[in-house]
């Protein structure tokens, strides 16, 4: 007969018939707990594969699992898994119903990992703080993304946002592909580089999630060569809308250059770089008067931020048809000033003329993604950056994927060290 503290752990781990606790032992000097669960002899199994019931034990194997710590005490499972020999299907391993199969965790452990990490800490800190080695964490954590991400549906995707990240110091990117609808915004795929090939695996990806290629109607990004071409071949029946952050962001590096040259020759434009880059609006009170104090100078980076902040203005425009006579004068006006950098930067938007209207009607942007990717380097940054690539895309699918990992109840999940 079990003694009332193997019922009460029984109880706790929500074990059914025919598992009992067999054993508790409780180590002081080595701070674990470890519980011996087993079944009586005779018992009867399912097949795991068909669901034949009353198949008895062919033998078994000792296994050990991790478990929640109980209190700040180490807390591991050992027991016997049988094997059954099915009259069909020959020999088959029980599966536990406390741990999926060949894991080295509880089924609550591995979710409160996933809470961990979820939670803002990283793989790194979770690992320290329940003790073990992040590698093994990793492969929870992968699991349960490629095992969610296989069940996710994208059946309703019609608009998308493509952008790239840096994924290390160098040449090296990882491309993110988004819903942009508002009720779904997630990041449904990552994937290494930022060339036209990412296009093509996000389709086929997009269509083994139920998703149509003729179904998506509307695509955001950036002037990248490679992304254009890229959604050419793969979505011809979308309409693309160039990102208005890029383009600001293409006049602003514009305006930097400016300076950059300009300053050879004008000593006062030195250490004003931010007077320049941030709107008048960000400005701290040093940097609002450097800026009142050059304004009306004929200095040519004082010209060239004007230009920059009217294309902004034509933002504020309620149609193609208003914004178009407008960007037709602001090009003039940009091509016509004789300041090298704003001339290439305005024929650059003159290339993409379709693109940068199309927003007045699809009214789409990489916003999104533009946080998505402050939350990665975030990420990144508190990581101290990733061993693996694949490491950085199961975080930004735990990130902002909005994955479904149906994890067992994990609220209770607090007696640790």
């Amino acid at each position: 007969m079990q003694s009332q503290i193997q019922q009460l752990f029984r109880a706790a781990l929500g074990l059914a018939e025919p598992w009992v606790i067999s054993r508790v032992e409780f180590s002081q000097e080595r701070n674990v707990l470890d519980l011996w669960l087993d079944f009586p002899a005779g018992s009867k199994f399912a097949c795991p594969q068909c669901g034949r019931p009353g198949v008895g034990a062919y033998d078994s194997a000792e296994r050990i699992w991790r478990h929640l710590n109980f209190f700040q005490h180490m807390t591991f499972l050992h027991a016997r898994q049988p094997r059954v020999e099915c009259p069909e299907h020959g020999v088959r391993t029980v599966e536990v119903p406390w741990s999926r199969p060949r894991a080295g965790f509880t089924l609550l452990m591995e979710a409160f990992i996933l809470v961990l990490v979820q939670g803002g800490m990283t793989v790194a800190q979770a690992a320290r703080l329940i003790g073990e080695h992040d590698t093994r964490l990793w492969r929870v954590l992968d699991h349960y993304v490629q095992k969610a991400r296989a069940e996710a549906d994208f059946s309703a995707v019609t608009e998308i946002g493509v952008d790239e990240t840096s994924r290390s110091k160098g040449h090296h990117y990882l491309t993110v592909f988004m819903d942009l609808e508002p009720d779904r915004r997630r990041v449904l795929f990552a994937t290494e580089g930022k060339d036209a090939e990412t296009v093509q695996r996000f389709r086929q990806d997009l269509e083994a999630h139920g998703g149509k290629a003729e179904q998506v109607r509307e695509v955001c990004l950036d002037m990248s060569a490679a992304f254009i071409r890229g959604l050419k071949d793969q979505f011809p029946d979308a309409e693309r809308t160039f990102d208005n952050f890029h383009l600001m962001q293409l006049l602003t590096e514009a305006v930097d250059e400016t300076r950059r040259e300009e300053q050879r020759t004008h000593p006062e434009l030195k250490g004003t770089r931010y007077v320049w880059l941030k709107n008048e609006w960000n400005h701290t009170a040093k940097q609002a008067e450097t800026f009142d104090r050059l304004r009306s100078s004929k200095l040519a980076t004082v010209r060239a931020t004007h230009i920059k902040s009217v294309f902004q203005d034509l933002f504020a425009c309620d149609s193609a048809d208003e914004a178009e006579p407008l960007l037709k004068r602001w090009y003039f006006w940009a091509t016509h000033g004789r300041i090298g950098p704003i001339i290439q930067a305005a024929k650059t938007i003159k290339e993409h003329w379709a693109g940068v209207l199309r927003w007045f009607v699809s009214r789409i942007n990489n916003g999104v993604l533009e946080a998505i990717n402050s939350l990665i380097q975030s990420a990144k940054a508190k990581a101290r950056g990733f061993r693996k690539t694949r490491y950085l895309i199961t975080m930004v699918y735990l990130i902002a994927g909005k994955l479904d990992f149906r994890l067992p109840m994990a609220a209770f999940c607090t007696h640790t060290k």
